[in-house]
């Protein structure tokens, strides 16, 4: 049995043990916040360089001059290699857009700080900041073109009971040329679309003859080329349709009333996921069969519009005239129950015990039964009753 003094020494040697331990960790915590400081020394967020990159790089700026080139001279060389970069360059520009917004945001937030939670686009976003700045009035600064009037209420309401203050000057500098600079992407992104737009009479004719060349082009680019597209399942392709809100944009959507908007945007997902299939197969390079899917659409959507006609009543067939046996059935047992001797009636006909005139007498009614309530005059004559 272990003395105290054997103990004491035990806990003494654990106290070591966990101390040099402890000593361990913050030594390895001390080397993880040394790399967190040269990493964040080596990257700094708070200068906007080093955050956007994408518009000083050589393989951006080589495909806008091409873009530009072909929107300007309008041929249609080298065209498939073209927007396939087009695709790529379209994700990297949106990603872009993502980061210089979340720079921006997070600067203007010291300023406006509900701003973010009012205005959600990143591209209005950009606008508004960029149209405010530093004002602190609101009313002083016109919004109109850039919201809604109800939005731009809203803003002016806000900002009055705001708790930001405004910004410093080399912070504010930093902010409204991030503000450019997605804009600048914004024109960028549009000029892949309206490429993509003039080539979609070759590229893929039969999805434009369903949602419209415009259309076509953003759900290619959406979904990364068009063998993305034409390669996605048909449930798929309803979700991205459902998402982005494209299909909304096309000329059968707008036409269609309400109440049948939700169908008719399952329909022509479906009909333009075929006809991405058969663009991807150079199937009908005339684009034919896009149009015979858009014309099923629309029969169908004009046969959803008409109104539902009310059950018409079933004519009896005309009778022969010949005389038939009579057939059981509910009617046939309705009418007898209806007809039937009641309990009422059959105390009435009781014989009273005692009375000298009912003696030797049956005061039972005649044809009372259930089955003689039933019988008819035709069927009287029939059985020679009187």
């Amino acid at each position: 049995m272990a003395n105290l003094e054997d103990s004491f020494l035990a806990d003494v040697e654990d106290l070591s043990a966990n101390d040099n331990e402890n000593l361990d960790a913050m030594e390895d915590d001390n080397v993880t916040g040394h790399l967190a400081a040269d990493m964040k020394a080596m990257i700094n967020y708070d200068d906007l360089d080093n955050v956007s990159k994408l518009q000083k790089t050589q393989r951006y700026n080589d495909i806008m001059k091409k873009i530009e080139n072909a929107l300007n001279k309008g041929s249609d060389t080298e065209h498939q290699q073209l927007i396939a970069e087009c695709n790529e360059l379209s994700v990297l520009i949106e990603n872009e857009i993502v980061i210089i917004y979340n720079f921006i945001r997070d600067n203007y937030r010291l300023k406006f700080p509900e701003l973010e939670s009012i205005v959600r686009r990143p591209i209005d976003y950009a606008r508004v900041v960029k149209k405010i700045g530093n004002e602190v009035d609101l009313t002083l600064v016109d919004l109109q073109g850039l919201l809604p009037s109800a939005t731009i209420m809203v803003i002016s309401v806000t900002a009055s009971t705001t708790s930001g203050k405004p910004l410093p000057e080399h912070v504010l500098e930093k902010t409204i040329e991030g503000c450019d600079r997605v804009l600048t992407l914004d024109e960028s992104k549009k000029k892949v679309f309206d490429l993509i737009e003039s080539r979609m009479g070759y590229i893929a004719p039969n999805l434009s003859a369903i949602v419209g060349n415009a259309v076509a082009a953003k759900l290619i680019v959406t979904a990364g080329g068009l063998s993305c597209l034409a390669n996605m399942p048909a449930c798929y392709f309803q979700l991205v349709v459902y998402r982005v809100g494209y299909t909304e944009q096309s000329l059968v959507i707008r036409t269609t009333p309400p109440a049948l908007k939700e169908r008719a945007c399952r329909l022509l997902a479906a009909k333009a996921s075929l006809a991405a299939r058969v663009d991807l197969i150079r199937g009908d390079p005339s684009g034919s069969q896009g149009r015979r899917y858009l014309e099923e659409i629309c029969n169908k959507i004009e046969k959803w519009k008409q109104p539902h006609h009310a059950k018409q009543p079933k004519r009896l067939p005309v009778s022969d005239f010949e005389r038939r046996e009579n057939r059981g059935g509910r009617g046939l047992r309705k009418m007898k129950e209806i007809h039937a001797i009641t309990d009422m009636h059959k105390l009435m006909n009781r014989m009273q015990f005692g009375e000298a005139g009912n003696i030797g007498k049956l005061s039972v009614s005649v044809g009372r039964s259930k089955l003689a309530a039933k019988v008819t005059k035709m069927f009287k004559r029939k059985l020679h009753i009187e």
